[in-house]
């Protein structure tokens, strides 16, 4: 092991490949001290099982954190919910974590997802009626849309939580905004905009960040600048994935947020030790939710204990593996050292690789970020297998699962 080593996790698909699990199984193979989470939020859900049988979906503490010992840092371009935070370390204290907390830094300039932005997210996405993106119904995008283009008096941050005045004062002014820009679309969900309506709601939440308040431990740019000082491995956790990258993806079915490696690789300036982009991939594709997926297979029967139906995302629907979704994607993050490919274990010899599109009667090798054309695009299938989709996508794999464990997980090649 190097003096210092960084890895940046991240997902070549539209989520849901298996970061939380490839985390964890990191963290423990290369005695990493931090987990970094460099983008996304609350909505993720990155699943966790340890060898004793424990299992937890990780949202917004690092899905290192089973691990005694390992930090989080959430990065100034986290998406925060406090309130949730609090409950998700409840939840890790009855499993064995009982200090998730005291291990966290939160730059005090995360952004702050509060119950009007998950209103205004919600009263869109209804209005959308079968039109709808695929939202988690978090107000995560409203969230980040706003922290762009509205002013400092109404974006909420990671400090403000430890005014409850300040706080107080933002919220009152966020919600009469959101109230006035939400009015159009009021009939989409009357109970949604209630939220906005309601002044009580104000008080209600600042009192249920409170707890958050007495527990957080904020920190400044010198917590980054001090991470790249540190001997040792770290683990960059991305969330989502590229191909719902906010400037990659498939429009609309896109995600306020870098999926790519970028935001982890700026903390990385000057860090002076090995870096690893690790894209990690199914052994066959998945998408939760609506928008184009060219190798879905409803004869696929794949069911996932992680992941079902959801009532805002919808299906979660499975196909094979896209080696041309994913060659874009490696393209879209500038490059990827290697790959990681999970649920080994689900696909045995079934597995086939989508090595080209047919798009009206023209064989596709490479696409880009149009989304019209991929509706229309049917794949061509070569048998599969780890060296194929290595050839495939260009990029050697260096990591295998072949389970839900760590103990399951194993290092492939050189």
């Amino acid at each position: 092991m190097t003096s210092r080593e960084a890895w940046i996790v991240v997902d070549l698909g539209y989520g849901d490949q298996g970061k939380g699990t490839v985390t964890d199984f990191l963290v423990r193979d290369r005695g990493a001290h931090t987990v970094v989470r460099f983008n996304g939020g609350a909505q993720a859900g990155h699943n966790v099982v340890t060898t004793d049988g424990r299992h937890h979906t990780f949202a917004q503490f690092g899905a290192g954190s089973f691990v005694p010992g390992v930090g989080t840092l959430l990065t100034r371009h986290f998406l925060l919910q406090p309130w949730a935070m609090c409950v998700e370390a409840e939840h890790l204290a009855r499993k064995g974590v009982p200090d998730a907390f005291a291990r966290t830094r939160i730059h005090e300039d995360a952004r702050v997802v509060t119950p009007f932005h998950r209103a205004a997210n919600r009263l869109r996405e209804r209005a959308r009626g079968a039109a709808r993106h695929g939202s988690c119904g978090v107000g995560i995008g409203e969230t980040a849309g706003d922290a762009e283009r509205l002013g400092p008096d109404l974006v909420v941050r990671a400090g403000d939580l430890l005014d409850a005045p300040r706080l107080r004062a933002k919220l009152r002014r966020l919600q009469a905004h959101k109230r006035e820009e939400m009015a159009p679309l009021r009939a989409a969900s009357p109970e949604d905009f209630a939220a906005l309506e309601d002044a009580a709601r104000v008080d209600v939440w600042v009192a249920q960040a409170a707890p958050f308040a007495r527990q957080a431990r904020l920190c400044d740019d010198e917590a980054v600048r001090a991470l790249r000082e540190r001997p040792g491995a770290v683990v960059f956790e991305g969330a989502q994935g590229v191909l719902l990258d906010e400037r990659h993806g498939f429009a609309p079915h896109t995600t306020w947020s870098d999926c790519t490696p970028a935001k982890a690789l700026e903390i990385l300036d000057g860090w002076g030790g090995a870096v690893t982009r690790l894209g990690v991939v199914r052994a066959y594709a998945t998408r939760h939710g609506p928008g184009p997926f060219v190798t879905e297979d409803a004869a696929l029967c794949l069911p996932d204990a992680h992941n079902g139906r959801h009532p805002w995302q919808g299906a979660f629907r499975v196909g094979w593996f896209d080696a041309v979704a994913t060659r874009y994607a490696i393209r879209a993050c500038g490059g990827i050292d290697a790959l990681a490919v999970t649920c080994l274990d689900r696909i045995d010899a079934r597995c086939r690789v989508a090595s080209r599109y047919v798009i009206d009667g023209a064989e596709v090798r490479d696409i880009g970020p149009e989304t019209e054309p991929l509706w229309r695009a049917r794949p061509l299938y070569r048998e599969g297998s780890l060296q194929v989709i290595e050839e495939e996508c260009g990029v050697p794999v260096r990591l295998v699962s072949h389970g839900p464990t760590a103990a399951d997980k194993g290092w492939r090649g050189p």
